[in-house]
Parts: C-alpha cells; structure tokens; sequence
C-alpha cells in the first residue's frame, strides 16, 4: 500500500478512537481498553480488506462476514460501522442508554445495520463464525468469514470445542484474530490462567497460525491481506495479534485498569488532546 493510503487509514483509526474516549465518558460506563487496541484492526478491516455491500442485509450472501466474539469492545465496533457509512455518527451519542440500538453489547433486536449476532457471553463468537462460514462454503459462496476474540478468552473451554470442529470439517474459509494484549478484567493473563503458548495450541489443533503487531496499520493490513491468500487450502486460519491495551491513548496504556473503567472529564480532556480530530466529532 502507499504511504498516503496508510496515512489515510490512520486519520480514520484516531477519530475512532476519539469516538470511543467520549462514548464512554459520556455514559460513564464501557469498556475503553480493549476498543483502543483494537482500533486499528476495525478500521483495516472495514475500510481496506472486507468485501460487504451497503446498505446492510442480514443473510450477507455474497459477502465477507465480521463476528466480534468478545462484544464489550462495542464502542470500536459502532464508531467503525458509523464512520463506515453502516448508520448515521450522531447515532454514537446514544451508546448506552435506554432504548438505544447501540447497546452496551452488540445486539440484533433493534437491528442495527452490521450486528449479525448478539455478543459478549465470552467463548461463543468462534462457533458462530465457524458455523457461518460452513455454511457459506455448503452455498458454493466463496466470500470469508472473520472473528475477533480475547486472548483471556482462550480460557473459555467452547473455544476449543468449536476449534477442533473447524480443522475437522476443513473450515478453510475461516480467519479468526486473537487481541494478545495480556490483559482481562481481573488482572494479567498470565496471573488469571496462563496461556502458556497460544502458537503452539492452534497449530497443534489444526489450524494456521500468523503473527501480527495490531497497532501498526500497515502490518495490520499486510497480514490481513497475506491470510486471505492462505485460505482454501483445508485448514482454518488464526491470527495472533499482538496489540497494547488502551493503544493511543497514553495513561491507559500497559494496564487492565481500563478494561471496563470510564474516563472523567480530566482524563478525557487529556485523551482528546493525544488524538487528533480528522472527520469531524459526532
């Protein structure tokens, strides 16, 4: 990609990570952390590499597909899909409250444009994917299916029910993402439960393993675009994304504090003022 593609890229990911600071300030509730590392994943993946028609629709026939298995990252998600063009940004200011499409969670009974699933019950989110993206290949439809998870997720014992089954059954049209950023609610994942070696386990379940460094956008983009490459070749794909909890935003960062914490008005000026306004605040 051009230097000036990847600058582009990176304006986008900033006001997102905007949008998120102040979605959650603004309710006083929410998950920052997990969103700002995620960030710049959500805007590679929406921006440059997912093939999807708008305006939504539910079946997504004939398109690439995105499930977010650990859905408390929600406030990446919306803000992503809102910047996208999925529904309008004023929408964003919203976040949380009562009788609002953009929930806490991610949820499909108000039918906001781009939620296929309900999420956030931590585990579930690779035996959706898995179970769509079968489906797609019984449907001779040759488009992909892409998951995010938690690495304290891996704690979750469906999560390896739904692994053996996708090697089994040859799922090869499947890219799950890992957000390695060695942080859960309650701690270290390494002080929680260690993982001892993620690499190890996924290749040992039958599936294809890549690295990536989750904040660098043209890394991110250059995995993205090299595992579409590897699919269709009998085994699912898993990227191991190496991101920083709280990436952008300075205090946030290299603690799980902020896994679930809100900023206060001194702490979101701060965070405001690392973070460059590039299209316009909601």
């Amino acid at each position: 990609m051009e230097n000036t593609e990847i600058k582009e890229l990176e304006k986008v990911a900033s006001q997102v990570r905007r949008d998120i600071v102040r979605m959650v300030h603004a309710v006083n509730s929410g998950h920052p952390g997990g969103s700002l590392g995620c960030t710049d994943l959500f805007v590679a993946l929406y921006f440059k590499v997912l093939r999807y028609e708008t305006p939504f629709k539910m079946s997504g026939e004939n398109e690439d597909l995105f499930f977010l298995s650990n859905g408390h990252i929600s406030p990446v998600w919306y803000s992503t899909l809102a910047r996208a063009g999925f529904f309008e940004t004023s929408e964003l200011a919203t976040f949380r409250k009562i009788n609002s499409r953009v929930q806490g969670h991610p949820a499909t009974e108000e039918g906001l444009p781009g939620i296929r699933v309900a999420s956030g019950s931590l585990g579930q989110g690779l035996s959706v994917a898995t179970g769509a993206a079968q489906a797609k290949k019984l449907n001779g439809d040759d488009h992909l299916v892409y998951v995010l998870m938690g690495d304290g997720e891996q704690q979750e014992g469906q999560v390896w029910e739904a692994a053996m089954y996708a090697a089994h059954h040859k799922v090869d049209n499947l890219i799950g993402v890992i957000d390695v950023n060695g942080q859960q609610i309650d701690g270290p994942v390494e002080d929680v439960m260690s993982l001892i070696s993620l690499e190890n386990k996924w290749k040992a379940f039958g599936w294809q393993v890549l690295h990536m460094k989750g904040n660098q956008m043209d890394e991110v983009i250059k995995t993205l675009v090299h595992a579409r490459g590897l699919t269709k070749r009998d085994k699912p794909l898993m990227i191991l994304m190496q991101t920083e909890m709280g990436a952008g935003v300075d205090f946030m960062m290299g603690t799980h504090k902020w896994h679930g914490v809100a900023p206060n008005d001194d702490e979101l000026a701060n965070a405001l003022g690392q973070l460059e306004e590039t299209l316009g605040d909601y």
